[in-house]
């Protein structure tokens, strides 16, 4: 296999695919959109290309792998498609959320590699088995292209025991996985190496604390390059309030709402669907902007929800950085880590006794690029880097295949 040009990155969903299209000799985005509703009622297709000429539009669709081959037919439309034909597109990179404990790296995708992503379905019921239909639909309309499965969890895997161990007996950890994975890693690895690259250091000179903040939320610690502790465990459920997930609390409160008579699964959707901003704020948006929004209009629990939100945070950097022994970067990344002012301002207002404080001019400038926003005698820098996981799947992708071929990377 030869080192792919062109890289078709996929993010597949219950029912939808996100795509984007990059040419990897100049890391150029070529187009991305995203097919929703997939067996739903009027399904859409979104479709920007990098000229800023876009579709929006309903499509007539019922499968992943329709929706998949309408992806191929705009890709290589000849009034608003990017390639001139589908074969050049030479790889393929999928998200997958769970590789469990056996893939700490990317990899190509065989049969072995898609029974061991059904296996960890177990651990991500939500997301392995939509991110498989993703798989085997490319499969099916793009035969003889090689696939590359992209896990969350890699970039965690060099957690120590000690951090991904929970409590609890450890037959538990033996027999069924119970142990902390972590998630966002594709996003925490790209703005460590971004961040990294921007300041020029060397990665391996860092001790960085990245915060992806967005609907879903995390902070990791990464300490030459290397990740020693992660806030999300073995669900993306855990660690910092989030958009519609409570994060943290105390396993007692399950039970006993349990035993008030809610089933599981409605707990489940409980945690995961009703709880965060949105539980927290009571305005029916877990978006922080309405939220922000909601609060400077006086709304109390909106005010509220935004301090628990801080406050999370807050402890968290905190810990990270003893976890650490100090660190240089404190790094926002994600939807309102790079495009939130006001959040970041109360975030590092709390942290001067890091050694981290504010340049406020800085910080209200820095939306949506990279900025160093912490004053130039800080110990601890504190850094705006955009995320762009979709990069970081193209890039892991052609990494794998050139690494297949035996050609230098």
């Amino acid at each position: 296999m030869k080192r792919p040009r062109i890289v078709l990155v996929i993010n597949a969903g219950s029912s939808s695919i996100k795509f984007m299209v990059f040419s990897m000799e100049d890391e150029k985005m070529l187009a991305r959109g995203i097919v929703e509703r997939i067996a739903l009622p009027a399904p859409r297709l979104k479709f920007v290309r990098h000229d800023g000429r876009h579709v929006d539009e309903e499509v007539s669709i019922g499968s992943h792998d329709e929706a998949m081959r309408l992806i191929c037919d705009t890709l290589v439309d000849p009034d608003r498609g990017v390639l001139k034909s589908i074969a050049e597109v030479e790889a393929v990179g999928h998200r997958v959320v769970h590789g469990g404990e056996k893939y700490h790296d990317s990899t190509l995708i065989t049969e072995e590699v898609k029974a061991s992503i059904r296996e960890f379905s177990v651990l991500a019921p939500l997301h392995n088995p939509p991110n498989l239909k993703g798989i085997e639909a490319v499969e099916s309309v793009l035969p003889g292209v090689p696939n590359v499965a992209v896990f969350d969890t890699a970039f965690h895997h060099s957690l120590p025991p000690a951090a991904y161990l929970y409590a609890i007996p450890y037959e538990y950890y033996e027999k069924f996985g119970v142990r902390k994975y972590g998630f966002h890693g594709t996003s925490h690895k790209y703005v460590a190496l971004a961040t990294a690259d921007y300041l020029g250091t060397g990665l391996d000179r860092l001790r960085m604390i990245t915060c992806h903040l967005g609907n879903g939320a995390s902070v990791t610690a990464v300490s030459q390059g290397r990740v020693v502790e992660t806030s999300m465990g073995m669900t993306p459920l855990a660690g910092l309030v989030m958009g519609t997930r409570c994060g943290d609390i105390d396993p007692g409160v399950v039970l006993y709402l349990v035993r008030q008579g809610m089933s599981a699964d409605e707990v489940d959707r409980l945690l995961n669907k009703k709880s965060g901003l949105l539980g927290v704020a009571g305005i029916g948006s877990s978006d922080m902007r309405d939220v922000i929004a909601a609060a400077e209009k006086g709304h109390e629990k909106a005010s509220r929800a935004i301090w628990m939100f801080v406050h999370r945070l807050v402890s968290y950097i905190g810990a990270y950085y003893a976890v650490l022994g100090g660190a240089d970067v404190l790094v926002f990344t994600g939807g309102i880590g790079e495009n939130s002012p006001y959040i970041r301002e109360r975030v590092i207002r709390n942290l001067e006794v890091l050694g981290c404080a504010l340049d406020a001019a800085k910080n209200e400038q820095a939306v949506g690029r990279p900025a160093v926003i912490s004053t130039e005698n800080s110990r601890l820098k504190a850094v705006v880097m955009p995320t762009n996981e979709e990069l970081m799947i193209a890039r892991e992708t052609v990494a794998v295949i050139t690494a297949q071929s035996g050609e230098s990377r």
